[in-house]
């Protein structure tokens, strides 16, 4: 009798999990697609009236993360949003929670961080807000404390699904980056019913691929410079995550806030002056070098076009993020990333005579930086091949770049004084 008990009892937390995780998908759906759609618009809005009258580049960050301070100040009480860190303490202590005020606090940081210039992208702002759907969702209905971290991943999968139209990508991030190895059948499941919930919302809504082009076959004679461009992307990752670090240290020691904010944010500005390259999550900046290189003749001026942005961006993203800015190292390692995997194709093919195509070794790059800079190379393989349409035609090579970049930042990392800490 009590065995039938248990097992009764068992089967119907089973069947709330799954009715509260697709309820938690199905917000955190909206939450993510209204989100990128709004900041798609304004990001572009806003950043083609900066090309009209350049100097506005220098103080739109400024705009912005002032916004951000008094939001934080006055709507949310003075209240700190510490990233993918909040997420972490919640599901490692069952006394710690992610309170409601995360999703609009998220929500909008993360929007205006991004329209008006803040060197990072939404990702990571979509994450903390979807994650915060799934804590509220746990304590506001009758289930168990148990399944906090299971509609924490539900929340995360949806999101990041709908941001790159991906469920698989989204499932594997919830999985492999926040549940990390505490991956349990309940949480494969509440994972599961929100990759199913987002397949269905992309059915119906429909979804754009983050790039319009589509890489071509591949040749196994390029793997070793696949193998080059993987240690090289390894480096750049350990180089981005350790700026972060650093200028967040640093800003952090500044005591005055107006000093703080505008400091980072006028250097920001600054470099979008020069490099409008850098503006906000700096998606739309791939598919326009990419058409310098394919029409240009191979110059010096190119070449350090290319290796300044992959070098800047990441700094720009640093200090964005010191100032007060909201979001992480996701667009700023897929940017970087495909930058310096352009830069590696266009030198060996000018030097050494090869036609390695700059489509594939940009999308390699992305794959392998993120996977070094996030230490998730499951989720950097699909979520990269998702970008693309026929993306899987690089599906070998991907996954090669992205085990290789991630084991070159840790034995680099090994070296040094610091120990490999990647940031999403």
């Amino acid at each position: 009798m009590q065995f039938k008990m248990r097992k009764t009892i068992i089967t119907v937390n089973y069947l709330k999990l799954i009715i509260t995780a697709a309820i938690v998908s199905v917000f955190a759906v909206l939450l993510a697609v209204s989100l990128k759609k709004a900041t798609e618009h304004f990001e572009h809005l806003i950043f083609n009236k900066a090309l009209e009258n350049p100097f506005l580049f220098i103080i739109l960050p400024s705009i912005g993360i002032t916004l951000i301070y008094f939001l934080r100040k006055y709507l949310f009480k003075g209240k700190q949003n510490k990233g993918i860190k909040e997420i972490y303490q919640t599901t490692e202590n069952r006394k710690n929670m992610l309170p409601a005020f995360k999703i609009p606090s998220h929500y909008f940081n993360g929007f205006l961080t991004v329209i008006f210039g803040g060197s990072t992208g939404i990702e990571v702002s979509t994450v903390v807000a979807t994650a915060a759907i799934g804590a509220v969702a746990q304590r506001k209905t009758a289930i168990a404390n148990i399944y906090k971290t299971e509609l924490i991943c539900a929340g995360v999968t949806a999101g990041i699904a709908m941001l790159f139209v991906s469920p698989l990508a989204g499932f594997l991030f919830a999985t492999e980056v926040i549940a990390r190895k505490k991956v349990t059948k309940t949480i494969l499941l509440s994972c599961g019913i929100a990759a199913l919930v987002s397949w269905c919302c992309i059915f119906l809504i429909g979804g754009e691929t983050l790039f319009k082009f589509s890489p071509t076959n591949w040749n196994v004679s390029s793997i070793p410079f696949f193998i080059f461009l993987s240690v090289m992307s390894g480096a750049l990752a350990v180089y981005f995550t350790k700026t972060v670090i650093f200028v967040k240290s640093a800003f952090a020691k500044i005591n005055n806030n107006f000093i703080k904010v505008n400091s980072g944010a006028i250097l920001v500005g600054i470099g979008l002056l020069f490099l409008p390259q850098l503006y906000g999550d700096s998606y739309h900046a791939i598919p326009g070098l990419m058409n310098r290189i394919a029409h240009e003749p191979f110059s010096l001026g190119l070449v350090m076009l290319l290796l300044i942005v992959s070098i800047l961006k990441p700094l720009a993203a640093a200090l964005t993020l010191g100032a007060g800015g909201d979001g992480g190292v996701f667009a700023p390692s897929i940017v970087s990333g495909a930058v310096l995997g352009m830069l590696t194709a266009m030198l060996i093919n000018h030097y050494f005579g090869t036609q390695l195509i700059i489509i594939n070794f940009a999308l390699l790059g992305a794959a392998a930086m993120l996977s070094a800079a996030i230490d998730a190379p499951l989720t950097s393989i699909f979520l990269v091949c998702s970008m693309v349409n026929g993306g899987y035609l690089l599906f070998i090579p991907v996954l090669i770049c992205s085990y290789i970049a991630k084991y070159s930042a840790q034995l680099l990392c090994s070296y040094t004084v610091y120990s490999y800490s990647p940031k999403v």
